[in-house]
């Protein structure tokens, strides 16, 4: 029998462990299929190979992350670090050595502390 355990999952930015995640902590996907096909007329398949590694990881932290004033600073600085989601126990390793965030998260103080959500690109995402 496998257990899963949050606590398992390890996610880096640059040198930076991240910490302080919310509850959705992390997703991550690829933004295009791998390939696309085309059928003739007399029903010959033709396979096209997308050779678009671009994918998004979106990383959801509590708003007492003790790393989110840095990553902040990093979205308006416009810099590009290694992103990696790892979690040895499921064997799940995705993200990739090149990635920028996107855009400033979404804000939101109301009565309760909400979660906050950094969107990343992945210039050469990949996943194992």
């Amino acid at each position: 029998m496998t257990s899963y355990n949050a606590k398992d999952c390890v996610i880096t930015w640059g040198n930076m462990y991240l910490t302080g995640l919310g509850e959705d902590m992390v997703t991550g996907a690829k933004d295009e299929e791998m390939f696309s096909t085309s059928v003739g007329a007399q029903g010959d398949v033709i396979v096209n190979e997308i050779n678009n590694d671009l994918g998004t990881v979106t990383i959801t932290v509590q708003a007492t992350c003790p790393q989110r004033s840095q990553l902040i600073s990093d979205a308006k600085a416009g810099a590009v670090k290694p992103l990696w989601v790892n979690n040895k126990t499921l064997r799940a390793l995705f993200g990739g050595t090149q990635a920028r965030i996107k855009n400033y998260p979404e804000i939101s103080l109301a009565q309760e502390a909400e979660d906050i959500e950094f969107e990343f690109q992945v210039f050469d995402y990949t996943m194992s």
